[in-house]
């Protein structure tokens, strides 16, 4: 494997949002009552890179 394109992978693995958390976010949404609409989410990591 090409040692730069590991080294970003492995950056952007560290800041990367773990399968639970996600799988949560999709639970609150799906778990909604039949009145209420989510039609977009963004889901992002609060880490800062810089």
């Amino acid at each position: 494997m090409d040692p730069t394109m590991k080294a970003g992978l492995e950056d952007f693995y560290k800041v990367a949002i773990d399968a639970e958390s996600i799988a949560r976010a999709i639970s609150f949404a799906i778990e909604q009552p039949a009145d209420v609409g989510i039609n977009e989410m963004i889901i992002r990591p609060t880490v800062q890179v810089g």
